[in-house]
């Protein structure tokens, strides 16, 4: 789950989807040249990690030879993706890749889908029926919250209170990021006190206030952690209007070029980096695997990394780093 802002990247899937948008199908999912086609349905169109996810299938495809589409959601909302992914049924395509961007409430149209012969593939998020999906590629969010706990209770010195700001409860991603921090905080971390978890409805403007609210009714707060990009730039901006930037730690989720300038600036303190271009080459991989009736792997996961000051120059560490553009 992640960001929905940038014009930049708006302009990014739209030359994505003008690059495929002459790879035409017809009611059987074959394309014109007789290639096997794939659609991939992202969860925030505009959203870096999933644009580099996109890119990166894209690449796959031309070089495996499949036809693949790209479409998404403007926001991560139910009423916006499930029309996308009954246009795309329509079609028939021999494969689906696609963000589900609740865990449940897509199930019917998906299980539809997966009924027709489509060969689904869910790749970031994903739903509790486990009957959906030939196969689920992502990051391991859970360990991903274990280390943003780590990282944040040695800056906070293992003391104070600290506090987890989300987007809304619901989504598999963020749901298994707070698992992992609160177990790791409450296990680990004795010195410091958690408090009760926010939501933001991924609304920028709601994190900011909702961190000055915090930091006025608990004057010891240390640490933050943001489940996602756009939280993390709310908090940043609460913080910075409370006088309180570099004081109370941040941690936040992905490396988006908006983040990486925030943790150069010292506005953010950690970034626990995905892999969303291995999640999109997989993707297309397994789909094409089921597609052709070989072997496809159920689960597979993509790896993180902890990004700071004082590696984010490492090559190793900047390929991690999300792109607005192809």
């Amino acid at each position: 789950m992640h960001r929905a802002t940038k014009f930049a990247g708006c302009c990014a899937v739209l030359a994505v989807l003008a690059t495929t948008a002459g790879c035409s199908s017809d009611d059987n999912g074959s394309s014109g040249s007789g290639k096997k086609t794939i659609q991939l349905i992202t969860g925030v169109k505009s959203d870096p990690f999933y644009i580099t996810m996109a890119c990166a299938a894209q690449a796959e495809a031309a070089k495996v030879g499949v036809d693949l589409k790209t479409n998404g959601s403007a926001q991560w909302d139910v009423a916006v993706q499930r029309p996308i992914i009954d246009s795309v049924a329509a079609t028939h395509p021999d494969g689906l890749l696609i963000s589900p961007v609740d865990s449940t409430a897509l199930t019917p149209s998906l299980q539809q889908i997966q009924g027709a012969g489509t060969k689904v593939v869910l790749v970031d998020t994903s739903v509790t029926e486990a009957s959906v999906g030939v196969s689920r590629i992502s990051s391991d969010n859970e360990a991903g919250g274990k280390a943003a706990a780590k990282a944040l209770a040695q800056l906070m010195g293992d003391k104070g209170s600290a506090i987890v700001i989300s987007v809304k409860p619901g989504v598999s991603t963020t749901d298994a990021r707070i698992k992992g921090f609160t177990e790791e905080m409450q296990s680990n971390h004795s010195g410091i006190t958690l408090l009760p978890v926010l939501y933001d409805n991924d609304l920028p403007a709601t994190a900011a206030s909702q961190i000055q609210a915090t930091l006025a009714a608990h004057p010891d707060l240390g640490g933050v952690f943001a489940g996602n990009t756009n939280t993390a730039q709310g908090v940043s901006t609460g913080l910075q209007a409370a006088g309180k930037q570099g004081k109370v730690k941040v941690a936040a989720f992905d490396a988006e070029p908006d983040e990486i300038t925030a943790l150069k600036n010292g506005t953010l303190d950690v970034l626990v980096a995905q892999d969303p271009g291995g999640i999109g080459t997989q993707g297309v991989d397994q789909a094409l695997a089921a597609i052709q009736g070989k072997k496809v792997t159920a689960q597979i996961g993509t790896p993180m990394v902890a990004i700071t000051k004082a590696n984010m120059t490492d090559p190793a560490i900047t390929k991690y780093f999300y792109k607005s553009a192809c």
